[in-house]
């Protein structure tokens, strides 16, 4: 399956690095932690960095209910979610040519509140499962109280783009400044050692979804 072509998501500049597998925006999203939501509030942008998580082609959104720019968001405007992930930074022989190695998508659409108790839990089951795996079975679930004071979104992924760049510098002068050196520095997210809460029952041990992920 392609990516929609609507006119706002359609890549105009480097058109190149455009990719229009849907399969390509569900790698990106997956791979990502968090997102940027954009939303106009009192006439002005506000970029709102949050958690997410994807189930099929729906993206949730979660926060606050005493957040304003969630109300916003799930008021019927148009909002944008953006997700970038940085894979290195390319070094080049002229600054001009300096770039980066990335996956970044941004999907565009309008959010909508998802209210419905089991809607809403299985959403943020869905949110928890993707920022740490195993969770929501090992942990406390949230109480009627918690679930009333968060606000859900849910954001389809039908009008989306995705933009990769990958490989080395493209420097148009390569051969005349053949000797300033040039290439990719990569960049890597990785976990560390668990740190416990200073609360913890001695002898607690650190579960397999936890100590896994390293």
């Amino acid at each position: 399956m392609t990516l929609s072509t609507t006119p706002r998501s359609t890549v105009k500049r480097g058109k190149k690095r455009a990719v229009t597998e849907r399969a390509a925006l569900h790698a990106v999203l997956d791979a990502g932690l968090v997102c940027h939501l954009a939303v106009v509030v009192d006439g002005a942008p506000v970029v709102l960095p949050t958690g997410y998580g994807r189930d099929g082609d729906t993206l949730y959104l979660h926060g606050s209910t005493g957040a304003r720019t969630l109300r916003e968001a799930g008021a019927g405007v148009p909002v944008s979610v953006a997700v970038t992930l940085l894979d290195g930074v390319v070094y080049a022989r002229s600054v001009f040519d300096h770039s980066m190695n990335y996956r970044c998508a941004v999907v565009h659409g309008v959010a909508v509140p998802v209210l419905e108790v089991d809607a809403k839990a299985h959403a943020l089951r869905v949110l928890t499962e993707h920022l740490s795996p195993g969770s929501w079975d090992y942990a406390r679930q949230p109480s009627p109280r918690e679930l009333a004071a968060t606000a859900v979104l849910a954001l389809d992924l039908a009008e989306a783009s995705v933009k990769i760049r990958t490989g080395p510098p493209s420097d148009e002068d390569a051969v005349a400044s053949s000797g300033v050196w040039a290439g990719v520095l990569p960049v890597r997210t990785i976990y560390g050692a668990p740190e416990p809460c200073p609360l913890l029952a001695e002898g607690t041990a650190v579960p397999e979804h936890v100590s896994g992920r390293r």
